[in-house]
């Protein structure tokens, strides 16, 4: 009940450059940036294998740790107020390092990497991403997406034209299906193991189907407040320079299923295991500085930080210093 009625904080979001911090503290966006600058001549590939999918992931990877709640999908209905700056300051084809849920997908499609990071200290969200790129590689488009996301069959009517919000209001007319739920979380497994041949034990596909199993039975209010249907139906509040006006409500949905080019990009990424999940502590040992040295190693440099709240977490537990050290060894433009 307590995570219902926490007050919505505003996401800090660092996009990487050359100006110093402009702050960093409870309920303020943390922005280092710099205009634009010429890409660097990364090495990164346009696509991993499997294993160094795997690889990646599992070597830079710290022990799972304790988060007081589940945290299946964002709480932060304010998050995409940050994207009409954002995307002025964090150098598309560069690196996006996240943590969390869904809204990094949001981001991600806003500053367009070429590779995508997400850490998270509990091992429950590698699983939930794992089961997101299953999702993603198997759905043709956005409708097909959220049938397997929530186990509900496909309305008709939807095409590449439809709304989130028409998107949304279609399916909640459509109740779960159990067996859509088996056949799909078998497509998932099958993807998974067999066809990346990810070495995922039995207590993961366990975990990975108890996360579909939540999304099916709770449907949209997976969380309560907001439900997935208020975060992908939010706008950046008319944030950019064109203003508000009639008519303009779904103007700027930036959300990753706001258009079918959001939901291709991604798609693209999941498919070419470039959105890799990662175990750790923002201010533990290993996790950030693995993936500083694999990035230094292919000349790649870091554009944007998402961190949600986990500042708040880094003070009371006396690691925020530990965590600048580790973001000071990551390459930056």
């Amino acid at each position: 009940m307590r995570d219902r009625i926490r007050p919505i904080r505003q996401p800090a979001v660092l996009a990487f450059g050359v100006v110093a911090a402009l702050g960093l503290a409870a309920g303020v966006a943390f922005l280092l940036a710099s205009p634009q600058g010429a890409p660097a001549s990364s090495t990164l590939p346009a696509q991993l294998s499997d294993q160094e999918f795997w690889q990646l992931s599992q070597a830079s990877s710290e022990p799972s740790g304790i988060f007081p709640r589940e945290n299946l999908t964002s709480n932060e209905l304010l998050f995409q107020a940050v994207i009409p700056e954002l995307v002025t300051r964090a150098r598309a084809g560069a690196v996006y390092l996240g943590v969390g849920p869904e809204q990094n997908f949001t981001y991600i499609t806003a500053v367009r990497p070429k590779l995508a990071i997400i850490f998270d200290i509990r091992h429950d969200n590698l699983l939930l991403q794992l089961m997101y790129k299953a999702i993603f590689e198997l759905s043709a488009d956005r409708a097909d997406f959220i049938s397997m996301l929530f186990s509900r069959p496909r309305p008709g009517g939807l095409g590449p034209g439809s709304t989130a919000a028409e998107l949304f209001r279609a399916f909640d007319a459509q109740p779960a299906d159990e067996a859509l739920y088996r056949r799909n979380l078998e497509a998932i497994e099958e993807d998974l193991t067999r066809t990346h041949k990810l070495a995922l034990s039995a207590a993961d596909l366990a975990g990975i189907e108890s996360v579909l199993d939540a999304f099916r039975f709770r449907g949209f209010a997976v969380r309560f407040s907001p439900t997935y249907a208020d975060l992908m139906t939010a706008t950046d509040h008319c944030g950019d320079v064109r203003g508000c006006g009639p008519g303009r409500e779904d103007t700027n949905n930036r959300s990753y299923l706001a258009t079918e080019e959001n939901f291709a990009f991604l798609k693209r990424l999941e498919a070419n295991n470039l959105v890799v999940p990662v175990v750790g502590d923002f201010g533990g040992p290993k996790a950030i500085r693995a993936i500083g040295r694999y990035l230094k190693a292919h000349h790649a440099t870091v554009s944007a930080f998402y961190l949600s709240n986990v500042e708040q977490y880094l003070f009371q537990d006396s690691k925020a210093d530990a965590f600048c050290r580790n973001v000071a060894t990551l390459p930056l433009d």
